[in-house]
């Protein structure tokens, strides 16, 4: 095998978004394969290359712990990098979803949709357990969705990885929920509150007039000047442990201002000190997919690389 393979075995629950997932990977590059009988995918993956295989309750022969066994032997290759996805949803959001095509459920042909959510939840929880990456696509459009797929998986978040772990940072409202895919979680609800100033309401933290008035709290320097302290102490460790992501999330209220802002500056900082960082504003990138506007490249981006990524 050449150092250009690379496996993604995408798996999850039927209606969570699976087959977006293959397509989103299909336009970076990977040859995308749906639904090959399970005792296949050794010989598929032996071929080489950049190939990504859905799995799900459809494929022929499915049993949870065999998939397992299988990713079991292919990363006894340790020059295989091989990450197992799963894809899920809230179960009012697969309901809505089935019912808004009228499609049934593959475990409950003829009964309820319910009853066979239910049955694949059960049948997928090994799978989800010792999945390298969640993706839950209750609340995530699909230009988000693919932005995400891309960050991860195209060819900057592989230049990334010659850095040795790619860091994502995400503003979001605690209201609206916590994204499941972070590794750690931090509040600053507790700065004062730029929605409380009428200049400043409609305004995001991306502007600098709200970024200053955040940034003059009394105990926002404390919170920032720890949580890189924080991150000097666990990214390196990170790092040495083999972990090639790590998501961190800020949220406040809104998750327009000071969250934001907080994600803003962190990004600029450990980028200056040799990170390779992808941004996310969720809220933001929520409004701009309902208004159907632009603006993108201010909510969802990867900063550039640092030196040693690009020397490597």
């Amino acid at each position: 095998m050449s150092g250009l393979d690379r496996v993604v075995l995408v798996t999850g629950l039927s209606g969570a978004g699976k087959a977006s997932i293959l397509r989103a990977l299909e336009d970076i590059g990977f040859e995308a394969i749906d639904n090959p009988p399970l005792t296949l995918i050794e010989e598929l993956v032996a071929r080489g290359g950049r190939i990504a295989i859905g799995v799900d309750a459809r494929t022929r022969g499915f049993d949870a712990r065999l998939v397992l066994a299988t990713v079991g032997r292919l990363r006894q290759n340790p020059a295989l990098p091989l990450e197992l996805v799963f894809a899920l949803a809230d179960e009012t959001i697969l309901l809505r979803r089935y019912t808004e095509t009228r499609r049934r459920h593959p475990l409950s042909p003829s009964g309820r949709v319910i009853d066979g959510i239910h049955a694949e939840q059960a049948m997928m929880a090994e799978l989800r357990e010792a999945a390298d990456f969640l993706v839950d696509t209750s609340e995530l459009p699909i230009p988000e969705l693919r932005q995400l797929i891309e960050r991860r998986f195209g060819a900057e978040g592989t230049a990334g990885d010659a850095a040795g772990l790619s860091i994502s940072l995400i503003s979001f409202a605690f209201p609206a929920g916590l994204p499941r895919e972070a590794d750690m979680v931090f509040d600053a609800r507790f700065l004062r509150n730029p929605h409380y100033v009428t200049e400043l309401k409609a305004l995001t933290g991306l502007d600098r007039r709200v970024g200053d008035y955040v940034a003059a709290d009394p105990d926002y320097p404390a919170f920032h000047n720890q949580l890189m302290a924080l991150f000097g102490l666990l990214l390196p460790r990170f790092r040495q442990e083999g972990k090639k992501y790590a998501t961190l999330a800020v949220g406040c209220t809104g998750g327009r201002h000071r969250s934001v802002y907080i994600v803003e500056e962190l990004a600029k900082n450990l980028t200056e000190i040799g990170w390779r960082v992808a941004v996310t504003h969720r809220e933001l990138a929520r409004e701009s997919n309902l208004s159907q506007q632009g603006g993108g490249d201010a909510i969802a981006r990867m900063s550039p690389l640092p030196l040693q990524a690009q020397e490597a």
